[in-house]
């Protein structure tokens, strides 16, 4: 079956916020590629470009999460739009606490985890980089969305 990767674009600060989400999610990164690393005749990247990461990925159980910063001559990332939300099937009600109390910290709790209507337990929430999160735990469903 295809499988589904969330890719994460930063202004300048996408190896802050994976060190962040390593700290809550645990593991260490597959992968880490500077623009430095990519500079040649054909690429060339200015200085204060040169430290920024190119790709960073973490894995996360079987997905992969990934990242890279945007080059300014590029623009900005809207950090501040309505960017699609990742949501995270916990495994135990436990784990969903550990994920929504890490990942919120210093965010936008849009709404706190608890039992939701559909029976489901559930939260959102922006975090402390401006994306958006969903915690869900449904002990009915064996962990499946």
């Amino acid at each position: 079956m295809a499988q589904i990767n969330p890719y994460i674009n930063f202004n300048g600060n996408a190896e802050e916020a994976f060190n962040f989400y390593k700290s809550v999610f645990g593991g260490e990164f597959s992968n880490i590629m500077r623009f430095k690393d990519l500079s040649g005749p054909e690429f060339q990247v200015s200085e204060n470009e040169a430290d920024k990461i190119m790709y960073i990925a973490l894995p996360i159980g079987e997905t992969m999460l990934m990242a890279n910063d945007v080059p300014e001559s590029m623009g900005r990332t809207n950090e501040n739009e309505n960017r699609s939300k990742i949501i995270i099937t916990a495994e135990s009600k436990e784990e969903a606490d550990k994920l929504f109390n890490g990942l919120s910290v210093d965010g936008q709790i849009e709404m706190p985890i608890g039992d939701s209507p559909w029976g489901s337990y559930f939260g959102m929430f922006r975090d402390k980089y401006g994306i958006e999160w969903m915690v869900d735990f449904n002990p009915t469903d064996n962990g499946q969305l």
